[in-house]
């Protein structure tokens, strides 16, 4: 405690604050005076060299590009006078009565044959597809390089969600028509993955129908619809009269929504639409996830097949119709097609809207099916008989084509047997061929 007396005395003595005043000659203010002077060099040249960082790496650094939306593919590959030459060549008729079509979902299974049917008979046509990897991607660029490539349709990598891209389309190109076939398809996926439905069948149709009716000169939309929309029907066959209100999936769901905002948009805005509802497409260059698809597959590397029926041993059974059907309805459909009388999102009159059938009318069942592609791969099938489950499939489908016949002079040509025989072909051909090339 002594010890502190001193120290205690010597701060009783110190000024209050602003009279201070410190003896120069003091060693207290020589010390504090030299290290505020050789202190501050030292800021400034750190403060420099701070200040140089930052400098070096904002200009060194990328500008900063926003996320894109989770699910939706941007466009980036789009754009420049040797893009819009080509668009501008695809898209030009052979003749002036020829009609000019934007068709999406070109990759697809339906989207590709009808292309190259517009494209064979003269018509200009500009295809857009998203090559999303719902099924083998590799499929999809096949049918560009040997189909579409071969007939002239220039295809444009994009998605129809992408309001930019599909304005751009239509300032470059005066469409007589749309073909929408872009669609998230397959009835059991839709458990996996629902948001896509609506993505694409829901937001991408609404995309797109708001960009057609924006347009100075409307096109005709003629879109691809489904029989799934007869859902839990029990009358057979499904006719256009039939109800539809009672979906068994999320896919016929979205479908039947799709039926709906199109007339919508009829009665608001004036675009004329038809709406056609396949039954059960099959073909070369189908879709692996349908049911003939890979019953082939799975027969021909001797991997037992399942086989659904119904409760009490019901048959289920499938109106099978053959792509060149499908795509003679689809060029009818086209054809016959009344112009949209709106103008710039203004109705200038009624507008023509129209549901379709677009089917056999001939159902067979599953046993039938495999029976013959038995027949057809010279291979026995190991068969294993299920229920089939609750997934959104229905026990039949069988089409009435009543109106397809009055409106679009639709007839089908090919019975199932002959059809699978082809699909038979290509399909050996096409895996035969990838096989060789990986070797």
């Amino acid at each position: 405690m002594t010890q502190l007396k001193p120290i205690l005395s010597h701060v009783d003595n110190i000024p209050s604050a602003g009279k201070f005043k410190p003896d120069k000659s003091s060693l207290y203010y020589i010390h504090h005076r030299l290290r505020y002077q050789t202190s501050l060099p030292k800021l400034t040249i750190w403060s420099t060299i701070f200040l140089s960082l930052i400098v070096f790496f904002f200009f060194l650094s990328p500008p900063a590009t926003p996320a894109p939306r989770r699910g939706l593919r941007t466009t980036t590959s789009y754009g420049g006078s040797e893009w819009e030459s080509r668009i501008k060549l695809s898209a030009k008729p052979r003749s002036g009565t020829g009609h000019t079509v934007l068709v999406t979902g070109v990759a697809g299974f339906i989207g590709a044959h009808a292309s190259v049917a517009l494209k064979r008979r003269g018509d200009g046509v500009i295809g857009l597809d998203n090559f999303n990897h719902y099924y083998d991607i590799t499929l999809k660029k096949s049918r560009k390089s040997k189909l579409l490539d071969r007939a002239g349709v220039f295809v444009v990598e994009g998605d129809i969600n992408d309001g930019v891209l599909l304005r751009k389309l239509f300032d470059l190109v005066h469409f007589t028509h749309v073909l929408h076939l872009a669609a998230q398809a397959g009835v059991r996926y839709a458990m996996v993955n629902p948001n896509s439905y609506i993505r694409s069948n829901i937001d991408g149709f609404v995309n797109l129908l708001e960009v057609v009716k924006s347009s100075i000169a409307q096109p005709a939309i003629v879109w691809a619809s489904s029989s799934s929309v007869y859902g839990l029907n029990s009358k057979v066959p499904f006719s256009e009269k039939d109800r539809t209100d009672q979906p068994a999936s999320l896919y016929a769901a979205t479908k039947k929504a799709g039926e709906e905002i199109a007339h919508a948009y009829n009665h608001i805005y004036g675009l004329s639409i038809t709406g056609l509802r396949f039954f059960t497409v099959y073909g070369p260059w189908g879709r692996p996830d349908m049911s003939y698809f890979f019953f082939t597959k799975d027969i021909l590397n001797r991997k037992q097949i399942s086989i659904f029926e119904g409760p009490n041993h019901g048959t289920i059974a499938r109106d099978f119709t053959y792509i060149d059907d499908i795509v003679k309805g689809c060029l009818s459909a086209i054809d016959t097609a009344k112009k949209s009388t709106g103008n710039g999102g203004k109705k200038k009159g009624e507008a023509q809207f129209r549901i379709i059938n677009l089917g056999n009318t001939s159902p067979v069942s599953v046993h039938k099916l495999v029976s013959i592609l038995e027949k057809l791969l010279k291979v026995k099938a190991k068969k294993k008989v299920v229920l089939m489950p609750r997934n959104g499939d229905v026990p039949i489908t069988h089409a009435n084509i009543s109106l397809a016949r009055m409106e679009l002079g639709y007839k089908r040509t090919m019975d199932l047997e002959m059809g699978l025989k082809k699909f038979v072909k290509w399909y050996l051909d096409y895996y035969d061929a990838k096989k060789k090339s990986s070797w």
